[in-house]
């Protein structure tokens, strides 16, 4: 709270409020935690996703039409970008095991479309590492690469976690694996404003200066407008906030995986099956999700509360069965992601010491169903 006072007053007192020496440090400290080249502070994190695909656009490197595949699973923000810039969405399943966009099956559908004749192109994939597990997969990677195929994170919740295997860069951390991330710092995420703030993550100079200039207007310098952009800046304000988050990353990282590990020591219902603990990876737990059988997923939530157990579910409604999109997908009897959906169960993670985890743990293994 000093820290986050001391900073407040520091951007007060200072005068500068916009394109100041706080976003400009953030972005360098982001940039470094990365191993990245440059990091862009924006407004949101679904300004991120769509600053990188209009970047890509304005670039010439996706055109309207131009396939992304995206997993079912993944909150809303995701796709949105997808169609709003008339891309063709294509919905991969979450592989069971990370509850991730599932690689061989988007590998496979590429090929499935080309021996199709489908007369569209594949360009892109948007992996999400939900719930601060990274999904990365070096191989399959390469083999899109070797398509033409660009890689895109959704790092929203998965800030500080390390991939089993490096990226493309040769960095094992998320947000620096593929060709460029979105952030999200929404105050619930494990670095939170005190607002709504995102960044924008890559390697690639072309791509972050197109992203710089699409989010201040389309302005590459003052008063010329290369391109038709937006009003997507972060503050120096919440700048400020997010570079004393980020010095107490690690801690928080350290902290969220200690009350994992005290769910997954302490929950012993058979009913209940935990999420997978990936020994080559460090995981950053943005939410510990419990999956049990469809029927018993509202009456344990029900049995928690009433022990004063708040829970959630991320998310209930997979995005391509939402009212805007009802007439846009055709989704089979069987989809994953609504199976996923219906049986999944967040238990408190932020602002929840391995003691308290220990005593959910307790209550959880006295359901019976």
């Amino acid at each position: 709270m000093a820290e986050l006072e001391e900073a407040a007053s520091r951007v007060i007192r200072s005068g500068c409020y916009l394109h100041g020496p706080e976003t400009k440090a953030f972005e360098k400290e982001l940039a470094a935690q990365c191993g990245a080249r440059f990091a862009i502070g924006v407004s949101n994190g679904l300004d991120a996703l769509r600053l990188i695909i209009r970047g890509y656009m304005e670039l010439g490197l996706l055109l309207k039409g131009d396939g992304v595949m995206v997993a079912g699973n993944t909150y809303i923000a995701t796709l949105l970008p997808v169609t709003e810039f008339g891309l063709s969405p294509i919905i991969i399943d979450p592989d069971p095991d990370t509850m991730n966009f599932d690689w061989e099956q988007g590998l496979d559908v590429v090929r499935q479309l080309k021996e199709a004749g489908w007369k569209g192109r594949v360009k892109a994939v948007i992996v999400t590492h939900l719930y601060g597990t990274p999904s990365w997969n070096l191989e399959i990677a390469r083999k899109f690469h070797e398509q033409d195929i660009f890689i895109f994170e959704d790092n929203a919740q998965a800030i500080g976690a390390l991939a089993a295997e490096p990226g493309l860069h040769g960095t094992r951390m998320t947000g620096n694996l593929a060709d460029a991330a979105a952030f999200s710092f929404y105050p619930t995420k494990n670095i939170g404003a005190l607002g709504d703030a995102g960044a924008v993550v890559t390697d690639d100079r072309q791509l972050a200066d197109t992203v710089r200039a699409l989010a201040n207007y389309g302005s590459t310098e003052r008063y010329y407008n290369r391109y038709a952009g937006y009003n997507c800046r972060l503050d120096e304000l919440q700048a400020a906030m997010l570079r004393i988050k980020l010095r107490h990353l690690d801690a928080e990282t350290e902290r969220r995986n200690a009350v994992a590990d005290a769910y997954a020591a302490g929950i012993k219902n058979g009913l209940v099956t935990l999420p997978k603990k990936f020994a080559d990876m460090r995981q950053v737990w943005h939410q510990y999700v419990i999956r049990v059988p469809e029927a018993l997923r509202d009456p344990l939530r029900d049995y928690l509360a009433k022990a004063g157990i708040a829970t959630d579910v991320h998310y209930p409604t997979p995005p391509v069965y939402q009212p805007c999109y009802e007439k846009y997908f055709d989704m089979p009897d069987d989809d994953p992601s609504l199976k996923f959906a219906n049986s999944c169960i967040s238990l408190p993670i932020a602002n929840v010491t391995p003691e308290q985890a220990a005593e959910v743990a307790r209550v959880i293994n006295e359901f019976k169903g």
